[in-house]
């Protein structure tokens, strides 16, 4: 009976080991951050939302590491490094809308100019696919994330929904709301560790 205890326990060790050494691997991995994408994602609403934009902005990694054997994940983002990728719009337009989101009203990016995701848990949820937990600190305040992630060709591929007020920014507003973006923002992510 003992045996047997001990040859299951084995074997679940080993599958843990297994599914850490795929996603992150036993030393820590920096990211590779010119590989990387991730992309926010903010829709309109209101009366008059006809006349408004879905934004759509990309965010470079300033760096990350995933340790497997830790089983922790970073990365970290410069605020003014935020990009308005809006199409159809005006370069002038746009310019506008670049300046709005990295100013005092939205990131506030003099004052809180990094932007940091520190992972706090990682569980399996079957192959490839992982249930990541953790903290994001953006805007001067720290709040827990949940995303789900899968694995696509040693890339790590997900989205996590949040709300920019539980953050203490007001989503923007224009002609006395009848335009708006949204609470709730997208963040799609693409990760690739360094090989």
């Amino acid at each position: 009976m003992k045996t047997r205890r001990h040859f299951h326990y084995a074997i679940l060790q080993s599958m843990i080991a297994v599914g850490w050494v795929t996603w992150g691997g036993a030393e820590p991995r920096q990211i590779d951050t010119a590989k990387s994408v991730v992309t926010i994602e903010v829709k309109k609403s209101g009366i008059l939302s006809a006349f408004g934009h879905d934004h759509e902005i990309v965010a470079p990694l300033a760096s990350g590491t995933v340790d497997g054997a830790a089983h922790e994940v970073e990365l970290r983002f410069q605020a003014a490094s935020l990009e308005v990728r809006d199409h159809g719009v005006s370069g002038k337009d746009r310019s506008e809308i670049q300046s709005t989101m990295t100013g005092a009203d939205v990131l506030d990016a003099q004052r809180y100019p990094e932007i940091v995701f520190r992972s706090t848990s990682v569980e399996s949820e079957g192959a490839g696919v992982w249930r990541v937990q953790g903290d994001l600190a953006l805007h001067g305040r720290t709040r827990p994330v949940t995303a789900q992630l899968h694995e696509e060709s040693g890339r790590y591929v997900g989205t996590v929904r949040l709300r920019q007020t539980e953050f203490g920014i007001m989503p923007v507003k224009v002609a006395g709301g009848t335009v708006r973006v949204k609470d709730e923002i997208h963040i799609d992510f693409d990760i690739q560790p360094l090989r």
